[in-house]
């Protein structure tokens, strides 16, 4: 049989794929966070019919003579660029502006997602709404120096964020908790805020007097590739042999992005560079399946030779 049909064949199967990326990309167009993918193809190995020689004193070099096979699919790039901010009014509702992922603990361990669709549950967690999965973050180690003051007067610890390298926990508060569980001042958590450097400061109120304390920082992670991390459904990604090992740390610190409230990152994906994908696509797919045809016509061909 003709190398040609194989070799269009090769190119049927790799545009399919490419096709179907593209389609992944444009439906999930409005899916907050999504990172676009890419492909790339690369030439299969070679048949060689003739091998190179090397010049003589007499005459020169002659090249070698190889005829490709076609196609393989080379890689399925993801395309880790920041996505344009959408304004939400939601508080709890947070946007990385830069590079990192939000840490948080599923029922099978840590997950990263870029995003920041998060609200409170019964108990004061703060979650993922769409899995349930529990936002994780450093706690303000402080104490009440004098409980009796008013408002009371407050120290923050040596470290008070933990020190370096401590494991981000669960960020679980409610309204109305006291500024002092142990040792209740009259101080009762009325609203907060997120700032961003990830610090969720309280605010507590006896009804007269207020106080403002830090409560939590959220945690954001890093990746050396952050392209190689697995991708497991629901805007969640876990590590992979080639992500590299995760970096959890504070927004704002060795690299990592900051966090905007209110706002939500939505995808990556451009309609008009997907569309034009597409195209491209499309006539690559058009034109593997006229080789076919043409090889077929030349077979045909050679099958009427004994007809004549």
């Amino acid at each position: 049989m003709m190398r040609s049909l194989y070799s269009a064949i090769t190119g049927l199967k790799n545009h399919q794929i490419s096709m179907d990326v593209i389609g992944n990309n444009i439906a999930n167009v409005n899916t907050a966070g999504y990172k676009r993918e890419r492909t790339s193809f690369a030439t299969m190995l070679g048949q060689e019919i003739r091998g190179a020689s090397a010049p003589t004193a007499s005459i020169g070099g002659i090249n070698g003579i190889s005829i490709g096979l076609g196609s393989i699919l080379n890689s399925v790039d993801r395309i880790i660029g920041q996505g344009s901010s959408q304004y939400t009014g939601k508080k709890t509702d947070l946007m990385i502006q830069g590079e990192g992922m939000f840490v948080l603990k599923s029922a099978t361990g840590n997950v990263y997602t870029r995003v920041g669709n998060f609200d409170f549950d019964k108990d004061g967690n703060l979650i993922d709404v769409g899995t349930g999965s529990k936002v994780q973050g450093y706690t303000y180690q402080f104490t009440i120096d004098d409980p009796t003051a008013t408002p009371p007067t407050i120290s923050p610890a040596a470290e008070p964020w933990g020190p370096e390298g401590t494991p981000p926990g669960d960020i679980q508060f409610v309204l109305g908790d006291d500024l002092d569980p142990a040792s209740p001042t009259g101080y009762t958590l009325s609203s907060f805020s997120i700032s961003q450097d990830g610090v969720i400061t309280g605010i507590y109120s006896d009804g007269i007097n207020s106080i403002t304390v830090p409560m939590f920082k959220i945690a954001i992670v890093t990746f050396p590739n952050q392209a190689g991390l697995i991708s497991q459904g629901n805007n969640y990604f876990t590590e992979s042999n080639n992500s590299g090992q995760a970096s959890i740390g504070h927004p704002g610190t060795d690299g990592r992005g900051l966090i905007i409230p209110n706002y939500l990152e939505m995808s990556n994906v451009d309609l008009a560079q997907e569309f034009t994908d597409m195209i491209v696509t499309q006539r690559g797919f058009q034109a593997n399946s006229r080789v076919i045809t043409v090889s077929d016509t030349l077979l045909q061909e050679l099958i009427d030779l004994k007809r004549s």
